[in-house]
C-alpha cells in the first residue's frame, strides 16, 4: 500500500522541482520543514518552502551558479542546508554535501574532482579548511557563501543571497528555468565516506532517486504524512533519501536536528512515528536502556522481562509469517499497554510504527533486544552506488538478522566466491577504477575466508563490548581489538559493587568508566568470559585466539570510524599496528 500523493506525470519523467510544485499546489498548508530557533519551533509549509526556494535559486543564479555545475556544501542539518540543496536543483546545478568531519586533504580532493567554483559553509568551524582552497590558484574554488554572518568576514552571506534573490525574483523566469530539468539530469553526487582511499563520487539522476523512492515505499509502506527527524549527515545517501527526497516525494514533514547528540531529546519531544538509525545508534540506545534497567529493583525488572518475552514471542510469529494466536495477541497488547509503551515513552518511542537500520550489519542480539519492546528494526542493505537501498525487510515479510528481499526492479545474485552482484535501474554507471581488493573479507594463511562482521557482532553481544575489530588476513588465527562500552561498564561496575575511580561517572578520566576500569581484574575476567562464550558459537576458523582490551571509544572525530559510523579498518590497523603484532608474537 503506497502513501505517495498524486504523481505529476509518468514516474520515469518526473523531476524534484515538479514534485515541489505539486506539494505547493496540492498541499500548500501542510508542514514541510521545521527547526528550532532558541526554545521555539519554526515551520515552513510547502507553499512557503517553494517561495523561499524560488528566491534562493534566483540569488544563487545571480551569484553566478550555472546549470550543470557542482556546488559543495558543508553545514549541519539546518534549514539553510536543506533549502539551498533544493534551490540548486531548480537551477539545474548539482548540490554536493561534504562530511563535516572531512580533513582538509579530503575537501581539496572533492573540490578538484568536482571542479566546484562555489561552496556554502556554515561558519567559523569550516572556514579554516575552505579558505585556503579559495586562495589556491591551482584549485577551481572561487567563492564561499557563509551561513553564520558573524563569521563571514569578506565572504558572501547566505542572508545576502536570499535577500538578493527575493529582490530579483521573476516567477515566470524561475518556472521556465526549472522546467528545463530532465529526469536523466544529475540530481546530486554523493561522495563515499572513504573506508579505503579518497572518497569516490557517485552520480545520481532524478530518475534513479524517484524510482528508488517509489520502490522503497512499496516495500515498507510508509505511514502517510509521518514526520522524519533529520539528524544523520546529508553527505550520506540514507539521510539524503530520508531527509530530502522522500519528504518531497511524500509531501511529509522534516524536523531538522543540527546536533546528532540532541536526537534523543528531540525524539522524546516529538514522539515520532518513524525512526532510522545506523546500527551503532541502535546499539548505543540499547546500551542506555540496559543500563537504566539494571538499576531497577529486581521485581520491576522481572515484570519487564516477562513483558519482553511476550513481545518477542509475538514478533517471532510475525517473523515466521504466521498470525499470532488470539491469546498471545491479547497478552502482547496488554504487555505493550501496561509495561512496554510506558517505558518506550521515556525515549519518545511509544508511537513508532516503522523503525529501520542500514549502512552496516545489525547485530542480531540488538534486533532481538528491541523486539522485546515490540519494535521490529527493519534492516536494509544497499550502497551509495545503488542509490541507497537494494534489499529491505518490510512489515509483511522480515527476518531479524537478514537485510530482506530485493526491491522491485532490482536483481541480486551471489557469485561463487560469495560476492553480491546487483543489477537494476537504481545502479549508477560510469567509468571504473580499481582501487583495492574486495573489502573486509579475511583470508587466513590456511586459505579460509572469514567475514569479520559476523565475528565482531558475536563479540559485541556481550554488553560490556561496545566496539570490536577482528584481524587475521594472511595469519594462521584471528585476533581482536575490543573497546569497552563506557555506559554499560559503569552500570555493570555499580551492579557488582565496584567503585569507579574518580567518582560515579569516572570524573577525572578522559573516557569515564571505560578508562577507569579497563585494567580492573573483574572487568578483564568478564571480558575473558565474553570472548569464550563468543568462541563457543563460532567455528574454529572464526574463533578469537588473542585480544587486546581498549578503553577509548572509536569515532569519526578520531578517525577510526567513517562519518556514517562504519569501521575504517585500515586506519585502525595502522594505528594499533604494534598492539596487533604483539598479539601474534606474545
Amino acid at each position: 500500500m503506497t502513501s505517495i500523493p498524486r504523481l505529476p506525470g509518468d514516474p520515469a519523467d518526473i523531476t524534484f522541482p515538479a514534485l515541489l510544485l505539486r506539494n505547493a499546489e496540492d498541499h500548500p498548508d501542510l508542514p514541510a520543514l521545521s527547526w528550532r530557533e532558541d526554545a521555539a519551533w519554526t515551520t515552513l509549509t510547502w507553499s512557503e518552502v517553494r517561495r523561499e526556494v524560488a528566491a534562493l535559486a534566483t540569488g544563487y543564479a545571480a551569484l553566478g551558479v550555472r546549470r550543470g555545475e557542482h556546488v559543495l556544501m558543508m553545514m549541519a542539518n539546518r534549514p539553510e542546508h536543506w533549502l539551498s540543496d533544493v534551490a540548486l536543483v531548480h537551477l539545474g546545478a548539482v548540490p554536493v554535501t561534504v562530511y563535516n568531519t572531512s580533513a582538509p586533504g579530503q575537501i581539496a580532493h572533492i573540490v578538484r574532482h568536482s571542479r566546484a567554483r562555489f561552496a556554502i559553509v556554515e561558519g567559523a568551524r569550516e572556514l579554516p579548511r575552505w579558505e585556503p582552497l579559495v586562495e589556491d590558484a591551482t584549485a577551481p574554488l572561487e567563492q564561499l557563501v557563509v551561513v553564520d554572518a558573524a563569521a563571514a568576514g569578506p565572504h558572501r552571506t547566505y542572508a545576502s543571497v536570499l535577500a538578493a534573490g527575493t529582490r530579483l525574483l521573476d516567477p515566470e523566469a524561475f518556472d521556465k528555468g526549472w522546467q528545463e530539468c530532465a529526469a536523466t539530469d544529475p540530481l546530486t553526487v554523493v561522495y563515499t565516506s572513504g573506508t579505503t582511499g579518497d572518497p569516490k563520487g557517485v552520480r545520481m539522476t532524478h530518475r534513479n532517486v524517484i524510482g528508488n523512492g517509489l520502490a522503497l515505499d512499496a516495500a515498507i509502506e510508509f505511514q502517510g504524512q509521518a514526520g522524519h527527524i533529520c539528524y544523520l549527515p546529508f553527505a550520506h545517501i540514507a539521510e539524503r533519501m530520508l531527509g530530502i527526497y522522500l519528504p518531497l516525494l511524500r509531501a511529509s514533514e522534516v524536523h531538522m536536528c543540527p546536533d546528532p547528540a540532541r536526537v534523543g531529546a528531540m525524539a522524546r519531544e516529538l514522539r515520532p512515528q518513524e525512526f532510522f538509525g545506523v546500527p551503532r545508534v541502535w546499539e548505543k540506545l540499547a546500551a542506555a536502556v540496559r543500563a537504566a534497567l539494571a538499576g531497577l529493583p529486581e521485581e520491576r525488572r522481572r515484570v519487564i522481562e516477562d513483558a519482553g518475552g511476550t513481545a518477542r514471542a509475538y514478533v517471532d510469529c510475525r517473523e515466521r509469517g504466521q498470525e499470532p494466536p488470539a491469546d498471545l495477541a491479547a497478552a502482547y497488547r496488554e504487555a505493550k499497554e501496561r509495561v512496554l509503551d510506558p517505558l518506550l515513552a521515556l525515549a519518545g518511542f511509544d508511537r513508532l510504527r516503522w523503525t529501520a537500520s542500514a549502512a552496516a550489519p545489525m547485530p542480531v542480539d540488538v534486533a532481538r533486544f528491541w523486539a522485546g519492546f515490540g519494535l521490529v528494526v527493519m534492516d536494509a542493505w544497499g550502497l551509495t552506488e545503488t542509490t541507497g537501498v537494494v534489499t529491505t525487510n518490510g512489515p509483511g515479510a522480515f527476518r531479524l538478522g537478514s537485510v530482506g528481499k530485493p526491491l522491485d526492479g532490482m536483481e541480486v545474485r551471489v557469485a561463487d566466491d560469495g560476492e553480491i552482484m546487483v543489477r537494476g535501474p537504481f545502479v549508477c554507471d560510469g567509468f571504473l577504477w580499481i582501487t583495492d581488493r574486495k573489502k573486509e573479507i579475511i583470508v587466513t594463511s590456511t586459505g579460509k575466508n572469514v567475514a569479520p562482521a559476523l565475528v565482531e557482532n558475536t563479540l559485541k553481544e556481550h554488553p560490556l563490548i561496545g566496539q570490536a575489530l577482528v584481524h587475521g588476513d594472511g595469519r594462521s588465527y584471528l585476533v581482536a581489538l575490543l573497546v569497552l562500552d563506557p555506559e554499560m561498564t559503569e552500570a555493570w561496575a555499580a551492579a557488582h559493587g565496584i567503585e569507579v575511580p574518580g567518582g560515579p561517572t569516572g570524573a577525572g578520566t578522559d573516557q569515564g568508566a571505560g578508562t577507569a576500569l579497563v585494567d580492573h581484574p573483574a572487568v578483564r575476567q568478564e571480558i575473558a568470559r565474553a570472548v569464550e562464550a563468543a568462541n563457543a558459537r563460532l567455528n574454529r576458523t572464526e574463533q578469537i585466539k588473542r585480544y587486546r582490551l581498549l578503553a577509548q571509544e572509536w569515532g569519526p572525530e578520531t578517525g577510526e570510524l567513517t562519518p556514517s559510523l562504519k569501521l575504517r579498518r585500515r586506519v585502525i590497523r595502522d594505528r594499533y599496528r604494534d598492539a596487533i603484532e604483539d598479539l601474534y608474537t606474545a
